[in-house]
């Protein structure tokens, strides 16, 4: 028997309309990927810098202006030394943070991210009002 007759009706591949679905699908993954790489590259910015300051410690003034330094240098807009919230416990500062970025990503539609990071070993972050400042 004659192996091309076998085969003859049998396609392989991938057809146009499905072409142009996949490439649908890798273009809004690729939108998606383009809006929220930098939020969380900025996001990890914040959260080594409020590591360096507590490091180098200090008052809360000096820990405010020297996150301030760490975050021009990153290009931070998000969160600035004003917006950190200082807790003690006995000697020991830990520096919270939390904030919202609304991403466009067409139109009318955004994606809205929370980001919230602290050096609080339980990882648990302190709100603005039950702070001592």
């Amino acid at each position: 028997m004659d192996r091309s007759k076998l085969f003859k009706n049998k396609q392989a591949g991938i057809s146009l309309s499905g072409l142009i679905l996949a490439l649908a699908v890798i273009g809004v993954a690729a939108i998606f990927a383009m809006r929220m790489v930098p939020a969380y590259i900025e996001y990890n910015a914040i959260k080594s810098a409020i590591v360096t300051v507590k490091d180098g410690g200090g008052t809360i003034r000096e820990m405010q202006q020297a996150f301030n330094r760490h975050t021009s240098v990153n290009d931070v807009e998000a969160v600035r030394g004003q917006d950190l919230v200082f807790t003690r416990d006995g000697d020991a500062v830990d520096i919270s943070f939390a904030y919202e970025k609304r991403l466009p990503l067409m139109g009318n539609v955004s994606l809205l991210i929370d980001f919230e990071g602290t050096t609080d070993p339980s990882g648990v972050v302190a709100e603005a009002d039950s702070a001592a400042q």
